[in-house]
């Protein structure tokens, strides 16, 4: 075969077009191989004339695979993956996975799983740089959605038919007093021992707010039937509102759990109420994930998190 006839055949800047993938950006694929943005667009205006075909759509200001891109994303992981083995062979050296890991996590993942997880993982992968932002759960699965972060860790499930869901770990709702409170020599109450109570709440949006809202109509209440007489954004907050006397709430057992040990607050189950639920690593399907976010989850797999504390 002549040379001319091997140019035409091979693909051009297959590492390039991954990183725009991984990324969901030129810019940023740009930033992380060195070079300008128009030098990225050139290179993959080059790959699409080559194959003919587009391989990335335009949205605001974003780019996410074609099918015909998705299609080539896999192949060019193999090739990518094939020249990292010669240079093992050869050299007896594996190359260090490194890069950028963007996490998007709500408040108790984020508070109380996140660091633990990361100091492990970070001793595994040291190259890999991790930047993870903490706010609620519908927040953080935008961020995914948006292309921001490449996973989210989450304490609710809102149902897209493009994100995808892999259990993390299981919490527990509690009710919380302090001491001295009433209700702070028992083990359990009822919702109607509860009803008479101030009631502080996490704000719309978060997971805890939603699997008590949840709950409570499983049991057949309504929000509206509780004094709930302040909302906040953060469980700490809560958590000192609560020690204040402004009222009582339902709190995560991991996000009270050196209180309740300190014996700084007391905890309740509810007896007809029951809030425990999932939390789940959620992706968008329609994005690739970059290498540091592919070893997180394998990661995950191969270290899975026990039950809520007691």
């Amino acid at each position: 075969m002549d040379t001319e006839k091997l140019v035409e055949l091979q693909l051009p800047y297959l590492e390039t077009f991954s990183k725009a993938a991984e990324l969901s950006s030129f810019t940023g694929a740009a930033k992380v191989l060195g070079l300008t943005q128009a030098a990225v667009s050139q290179r993959i205006q080059a790959l699409e004339k080559t194959l003919r075909k587009s391989l990335f759509q335009r949205r605001g200001g974003r780019v996410m695979l074609t099918e015909a891109g998705q299609t080539l994303y896999t192949y060019a992981q193999r090739i990518l993956d094939i020249h990292l083995q010669a240079r093992r062979e050869i050299t007896g050296h594996d190359a260090p996975v490194a890069g950028e890991l963007l996490i998007a996590s709500s408040s108790i993942p984020g508070e109380h799983l996140l660091p633990a997880l990361l100091s492990v993982f970070g001793q595994r992968y040291p190259h890999i740089r991790v930047r993870a932002s903490v706010s609620d759960s519908v927040g953080a699965i935008g961020q995914v959605e948006r292309g921001e972060v490449s996973v989210g860790l989450v304490g609710r499930k809102v149902e897209r038919p493009h994100l995808e869901y892999r259990f993390l770990a299981r919490d527990r709702m509690l009710l919380i007093v302090p001491p001295g409170h009433a209700l702070s020599k028992r083990k359990k109450a009822t919702l109607k021992q509860l009803i008479p109570h101030p009631l502080v709440l996490r704000e719309t949006g978060s997971g805890m707010r939603h699997c008590f809202e949840k709950s409570l109509e499983r049991a057949g209440r309504s929000l509206a039937e509780l004094r709930v007489v302040l909302e906040l954004g953060s469980n700490e907050a809560i958590k000192e509102a609560v020690l204040r006397g402004v009222g009582v709430a339902i709190l995560s057992n991991y996000a009270v759990e050196k209180e309740l040990q300190a014996e700084q607050l007391h905890a309740l189950e509810v007896s007809d109420l029951h809030c425990d639920r999932d939390m789940f690593v959620v992706q968008d399907k329609r994005r690739v994930l970059p290498p540091p976010a592919r070893l997180l989850l394998i990661f995950l797999e191969t270290h899975p998190f026990s039950d809520a504390p007691s």
